[in-house]
Protein backbone atom coordinates (compact mmCIF):
# COMPACT_ATOMS: atom_id res chain seq x y z
CA UNK A 1 0.00 0.00 0.00
CA UNK A 2 1.49 3.42 -0.82
CA UNK A 3 1.27 6.45 1.74
CA UNK A 4 0.73 9.43 -0.08
CA UNK A 5 1.52 12.87 2.31
CA UNK A 6 2.78 16.53 2.06
CA UNK A 7 3.88 19.04 4.35
CA UNK A 8 3.41 22.64 4.61
CA UNK A 9 6.58 24.90 4.01
CA UNK A 10 8.48 25.26 7.05
CA UNK A 11 11.15 27.43 5.64
CA UNK A 12 9.90 29.34 3.51
CA UNK A 13 10.99 32.69 5.75
CA UNK A 14 7.45 34.17 5.14
CA UNK A 15 5.45 32.43 8.22
CA UNK A 16 7.80 34.10 11.28
CA UNK A 17 8.17 37.27 9.96
CA UNK A 18 4.14 37.69 9.11
CA UNK A 19 2.97 36.18 12.08
CA UNK A 20 5.60 38.38 14.33
CA UNK A 21 4.88 41.74 12.07
CA UNK A 22 1.09 41.18 12.19
CA UNK A 23 1.04 40.57 16.46
CA UNK A 24 3.41 43.28 16.77
CA UNK A 25 2.01 45.67 14.65
CA UNK A 26 -1.54 44.96 16.76
CA UNK A 27 0.02 45.13 19.89
CA UNK A 28 2.24 47.97 19.70
CA UNK A 29 -0.30 50.22 17.99
CA UNK A 30 -3.37 49.07 20.39
CA UNK A 31 -1.03 50.21 23.33
CA UNK A 32 0.72 53.23 21.50
CA UNK A 33 -3.10 54.70 20.91
CA UNK A 34 -4.15 53.40 24.50
CA UNK A 35 -1.11 55.38 25.61
CA UNK A 36 -1.92 58.82 24.25
CA UNK A 37 -5.31 58.16 24.99
CA UNK A 38 -4.82 57.78 28.86
CA UNK A 39 -2.73 60.80 28.33
CA UNK A 40 -5.84 62.89 27.41
CA UNK A 41 -4.82 64.14 23.78
CA UNK A 42 -7.51 64.91 21.26
CA UNK A 43 -9.00 62.42 18.59
CA UNK A 44 -6.53 64.41 16.20
CA UNK A 45 -3.61 63.71 17.87
CA UNK A 46 -4.83 59.92 18.44
CA UNK A 47 -5.16 59.52 14.80
CA UNK A 48 -2.22 60.99 13.71
CA UNK A 49 -0.09 58.94 16.42
CA UNK A 50 -1.83 55.72 15.50
CA UNK A 51 -0.59 56.65 11.20
CA UNK A 52 3.05 57.29 12.61
CA UNK A 53 3.15 54.10 14.68
CA UNK A 54 1.44 51.95 11.65
CA UNK A 55 3.99 53.37 8.92
CA UNK A 56 7.35 53.83 11.49
CA UNK A 57 6.74 50.08 12.81
CA UNK A 58 5.91 48.33 9.38
CA UNK A 59 9.34 50.19 7.55
CA UNK A 60 11.18 49.36 11.24
CA UNK A 61 10.09 45.41 11.23
CA UNK A 62 10.28 44.81 7.61
CA UNK A 63 14.44 46.54 7.04
CA UNK A 64 14.71 44.49 10.69
CA UNK A 65 14.07 41.09 8.67
CA UNK A 66 15.28 41.89 5.76
CA UNK A 67 18.89 42.33 7.29
CA UNK A 68 18.50 39.53 9.73
CA UNK A 69 17.25 37.37 7.58
CA UNK A 70 19.99 38.34 4.48
CA UNK A 71 22.64 38.27 7.08
CA UNK A 72 22.00 34.42 8.19
CA UNK A 73 21.37 33.54 4.27
CA UNK A 74 24.86 35.28 3.62
CA UNK A 75 26.30 33.52 6.55
CA UNK A 76 25.42 30.41 5.49
CA UNK A 77 26.61 30.80 1.91
CA UNK A 78 29.70 31.73 3.31
CA UNK A 79 30.28 28.51 5.48
CA UNK A 80 28.91 26.40 2.51
CA UNK A 81 32.03 27.95 0.55
CA UNK A 82 33.93 26.28 3.22
CA UNK A 83 32.45 23.12 2.55
CA UNK A 84 33.06 23.51 -1.25
CA UNK A 85 36.99 24.45 -0.69
CA UNK A 86 37.09 21.62 2.31
CA UNK A 87 35.77 18.91 -0.41
CA UNK A 88 38.37 19.82 -3.21
CA UNK A 89 41.59 20.34 -1.05
CA UNK A 90 40.71 16.87 1.27
CA UNK A 91 38.21 15.29 -0.35
CA UNK A 92 39.09 12.26 1.55
CA UNK A 93 38.60 13.24 4.61
CA UNK A 94 35.79 14.92 4.22
CA UNK A 95 34.47 11.77 2.64
CA UNK A 96 35.59 9.71 6.13
CA UNK A 97 33.67 12.63 7.72
CA UNK A 98 30.44 11.80 6.17
CA UNK A 99 31.10 8.08 7.03
CA UNK A 100 31.64 8.89 11.00
CA UNK A 101 28.61 10.92 10.75
CA UNK A 102 26.50 7.82 9.54
CA UNK A 103 28.13 5.80 12.03
CA UNK A 104 26.99 8.00 14.78
CA UNK A 105 23.60 7.86 13.53
CA UNK A 106 23.63 3.84 13.71
CA UNK A 107 24.62 2.75 10.45
CA UNK A 108 27.00 -0.20 10.83
CA UNK A 109 30.57 0.70 9.19
CA UNK A 110 31.28 -0.75 6.68
CA UNK A 111 27.57 0.16 5.42
CA UNK A 112 28.26 3.91 6.33
CA UNK A 113 31.55 4.09 4.13
CA UNK A 114 29.58 2.72 1.47
CA UNK A 115 27.04 5.70 1.36
CA UNK A 116 29.61 8.01 2.05
CA UNK A 117 31.62 7.03 -0.87
CA UNK A 118 28.45 6.90 -3.18
CA UNK A 119 26.93 10.57 -1.82
CA UNK A 120 31.37 11.68 -2.57
CA UNK A 121 31.16 10.43 -5.62
CA UNK A 122 29.06 13.75 -7.36
CA UNK A 123 31.16 17.23 -5.88
CA UNK A 124 27.53 18.92 -6.93
CA UNK A 125 26.05 16.19 -4.73
CA UNK A 126 28.79 15.68 -1.92
CA UNK A 127 29.03 19.77 -1.04
CA UNK A 128 24.82 19.63 -0.42
CA UNK A 129 25.28 16.42 1.60
CA UNK A 130 27.89 17.93 4.01
CA UNK A 131 25.64 21.50 4.22
CA UNK A 132 22.67 19.21 5.42
CA UNK A 133 24.73 17.52 7.93
CA UNK A 134 26.84 19.87 8.68
CA UNK A 135 25.04 22.68 8.69
CA UNK A 136 21.45 21.41 9.32
CA UNK A 137 20.19 23.99 6.37
CA UNK A 138 18.77 22.93 2.86
CA UNK A 139 21.43 24.80 0.59
CA UNK A 140 18.50 25.18 -2.51
CA UNK A 141 15.51 26.44 0.12
CA UNK A 142 17.54 29.41 1.79
CA UNK A 143 14.96 31.98 3.15
CA UNK A 144 14.87 35.16 1.46
CA UNK A 145 15.01 38.64 2.61
CA UNK A 146 12.62 40.13 0.50
CA UNK A 147 10.20 37.58 1.12
CA UNK A 148 10.84 38.01 5.15
CA UNK A 149 10.86 42.22 4.83
CA UNK A 150 7.76 42.21 2.47
CA UNK A 151 5.62 39.84 4.66
CA UNK A 152 6.56 41.72 7.86
CA UNK A 153 5.58 44.73 6.56
CA UNK A 154 2.42 43.94 5.39
CA UNK A 155 1.41 42.13 8.23
CA UNK A 156 2.75 44.56 10.47
CA UNK A 157 0.21 47.53 9.10
CA UNK A 158 -2.88 45.06 8.98
CA UNK A 159 -2.06 44.68 12.34
CA UNK A 160 -1.49 48.34 13.49
CA UNK A 161 -4.67 49.63 11.28
CA UNK A 162 -6.48 47.19 13.80
CA UNK A 163 -7.12 49.43 16.75
CA UNK A 164 -6.76 52.73 14.63
CA UNK A 165 -9.97 51.76 12.70
CA UNK A 166 -12.57 53.12 14.82
CA UNK A 167 -11.17 56.41 15.05
CA UNK A 168 -11.07 56.44 11.59
CA UNK A 169 -14.82 55.77 11.54
CA UNK A 170 -15.06 59.04 14.10
CA UNK A 171 -15.52 57.35 17.25
CA UNK A 172 -13.67 59.30 20.34
CA UNK A 173 -13.45 57.03 22.99
CA UNK A 174 -11.14 54.35 23.67
CA UNK A 175 -14.08 51.08 24.02
CA UNK A 176 -14.46 50.55 20.52
CA UNK A 177 -10.43 50.32 19.65
CA UNK A 178 -10.38 47.89 22.58
CA UNK A 179 -13.07 45.68 21.23
CA UNK A 180 -11.79 45.65 17.64
CA UNK A 181 -8.16 45.05 18.80
CA UNK A 182 -9.26 42.16 21.85
CA UNK A 183 -11.35 40.55 18.98
CA UNK A 184 -7.92 40.47 16.59
CA UNK A 185 -5.83 39.64 19.30
CA UNK A 186 -7.75 36.40 19.82
CA UNK A 187 -8.50 35.55 16.44
CA UNK A 188 -4.93 35.96 15.15
CA UNK A 189 -3.94 33.73 18.50
CA UNK A 190 -6.21 31.22 17.61
CA UNK A 191 -5.26 30.79 13.55
CA UNK A 192 -1.60 30.62 15.15
CA UNK A 193 -2.52 27.56 17.16
CA UNK A 194 -4.32 25.75 14.33
CA UNK A 195 -1.35 26.65 12.00
CA UNK A 196 0.91 24.67 14.33
CA UNK A 197 -1.80 22.18 15.51
CA UNK A 198 -2.25 23.75 18.67
CA UNK A 199 -5.81 24.18 20.88
CA UNK A 200 -6.62 27.82 18.94
CA UNK A 201 -9.31 28.53 22.14
CA UNK A 202 -5.55 28.51 24.74
CA UNK A 203 -3.70 30.47 21.81
CA UNK A 204 -6.38 33.43 21.12
CA UNK A 205 -6.79 33.77 25.02
CA UNK A 206 -3.22 33.65 25.65
CA UNK A 207 -2.49 36.59 22.70
CA UNK A 208 -5.53 38.26 24.45
CA UNK A 209 -4.02 38.32 27.68
CA UNK A 210 -1.00 39.23 26.71
CA UNK A 211 -2.24 42.18 24.36
CA UNK A 212 -4.62 43.35 26.30
CA UNK A 213 -1.78 43.63 29.72
CA UNK A 214 0.66 45.85 27.21
CA UNK A 215 -2.43 48.14 26.32
CA UNK A 216 -3.72 48.32 30.46
CA UNK A 217 -0.11 48.89 31.16
CA UNK A 218 0.67 52.22 28.66
CA UNK A 219 -2.93 53.02 29.21
CA UNK A 220 -2.32 53.30 32.80
CA UNK A 221 1.42 55.61 32.33
CA UNK A 222 -0.22 58.02 29.75
CA UNK A 223 -2.51 58.53 32.49
CA UNK A 224 -0.07 58.82 35.05
CA UNK A 225 2.04 61.35 32.48
CA UNK A 226 -0.91 63.29 31.02
CA UNK A 227 -1.88 64.45 35.08
CA UNK A 228 1.68 65.10 35.46
CA UNK A 229 1.75 67.18 32.62
CA UNK A 230 -1.27 69.09 33.13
Amino acid sequence: MEIHHTHRDVTGGWLRPAVFGMTDGLVSNFALIAGVTGGGVAHRTVVLTGFAGLVAGAFSMATGEYVSVTSQAELTEAEIAVEKAELQRSPAAEEAELAAMYRARGLDPELAARVASQLSANPEQAWRVHAREELGVNPDDLPSGWTAALSSFLAFAVGAVIPLLPYLLGVTTIAWAMAFSGLALFVAGALVATMTSRNPVYGGGRQLLLGGLSAAVTFGIGALIGTGVG
